[in-house]
């Protein structure tokens, strides 16, 4: 049951939301039990964002929530691929995107919860 919720400062077409969500599903395999079949993937482009005081640079912040315990070695993974994934598609430098990450026991889902 993970959740990848991620606010950019740039314009994104159909076709790079497409190639994001895709490639986030393959990557949240580095996260053990986690699969595409249960990602839901949230995108909102041209979010006012600050870094430094300033707006002048594309810029991203990325939540994944996922349902269970924490695993620091397969976030650090995770942060590389996600990394890797709005540089190469949004053309945002690694050192303007915030990661944060939030594992949790209550998740709710069809009408109750795990």
């Amino acid at each position: 049951m993970p959740f990848i919720d991620s606010k950019v400062s740039v314009k994104v077409s159909k076709e790079q939301e497409t190639e994001i969500k895709s490639r986030l599903g393959q990557a949240i395999s580095l996260i053990p039990g986690k699969s595409e079949s249960w990602l839901m993937v949230g995108i909102q482009d041209e979010y006012h964002l600050y870094f430094r005081g300033e707006d002048s640079e594309p810029m991203a912040f990325i939540e994944v929530r996922i349902f269970g315990g924490s695993n620091r070695d397969a976030f650090e993974k995770m942060t590389a691929e996600i990394t890797k994934i709005f540089g190469e598609v949004l053309g945002i430098a690694a050192d303007h995107m915030y990661i944060k990450y939030s594992a949790t026991t209550d998740w709710g889902w069809n009408g109750s919860n795990f």
